[in-house]
């Protein structure tokens, strides 16, 4: 095994998916401690879905994927955060609205206006990330490098700010701190994690990489530093071991890096109860 994987990590498109995968795992893993506390975590859901329709745009309309992908989804996410605080429609009524008709609307228009000849193909690596992170290249590499850091600098120099208004908006907002401007910036580097994540696990399994790790860690650390560092470490030492996993053994990179999620909470969960 061990002379399989040195074999396979000569190879430059497996360094990249690492770099890739482990990036995304982090940014992924401070967003969703976040969204999970704020009850957000379907929001990543209906981000994953707009992002889905408007990469179908971007291959209809031969562009750039991600020059179509992060805009629509950057403004789907502001527009979900103000429909999700409108009393006229509830918030999990606006998720569901705009995750099942983005997901239609993409679908429909890669089959009405097919540009490819494997439209199954196209669409299973598009939802599942079938092999989507092998396939990214230098260029690919440095935007996902610049956008992580991003993704990172903003928890780092707005931490105080976002604590806040995760746990206690409407004091947040009583002293002073503009609640809608922290709430948009979570909703900005939400869509760009969402975009990222696409790559990695595809679209329908995006959620999982955002709560999974939050929601694992929250089983043993308790304050809301300790939960975020642990998520962070859950997260990428997951996605290493799933991706080294698909990789050996040829299995869907996505699914395999969800089920090691799934295996990493089943084991904090009983940790949790032993330590009471």
């Amino acid at each position: 095994m061990i002379q399989t994987l040195s074999y396979y990590l000569g190879f430059t498109f497996v360094q990249y998916a690492l770099i890739a995968g482990l990036l995304i795992s982090l940014c992924a893993s401070l967003l969703g401690v976040t969204l999970v506390l704020k009850r957000y975590s379907m929001i990543g859901d209906a981000l994953s879905h707009v992002a889905f329709g408007a990469m179908a745009i971007a291959a209809v309309c031969s562009f750039a994927p991600m020059a179509v992908t992060l805009p629509v989804t950057v403004i789907a996410a502001i527009v979900l955060l103000g429909v999700n605080s409108n009393s006229k429609i509830k918030g999990d009524a606006a998720i569901a609205m705009i995750s099942v008709g983005a997901l239609a609307t993409g679908y429909l228009l890669m089959n009405v206006f097919s540009v490819s000849t494997n439209i199954s193909g196209d669409v299973c690596t598009t939802l599942f990330g079938s092999t989507s992170i092998l396939t990214l290249t230098k260029s690919d590499i440095i935007l996902c490098t610049a956008l992580a850091v991003v993704v990172i600098l903003v928890f780092i120099l707005f931490y105080n700010k976002i604590f806040a208004v995760t746990f206690d908006e409407g004091f947040a907002g009583a002293t002073g701190t503009n609640t809608r401007l922290y709430n948009n910036i979570i909703a900005v580097v939400t869509a760009v994690v969402i975009v990222l994540a696409m790559n990695l696990v595809g679209a329908l399994l995006v959620s999982a990489l955002i709560i999974f790790p939050a929601l694992t860690a929250m089983r043993v650390f308790k304050s809301f530093f300790s939960v975020i560092i642990g998520a962070a470490v859950i997260s990428v030492g997951c996605s290493l071991i799933g991706l080294l996993v698909a990789i050996i053994y040829g299995t869907p990179v996505g699914s395999t890096i969800v089920v090691t999620d799934i295996a990493a909470f089943a084991v904090f969960s009983i940790i949790g109860k032993i330590k009471g």
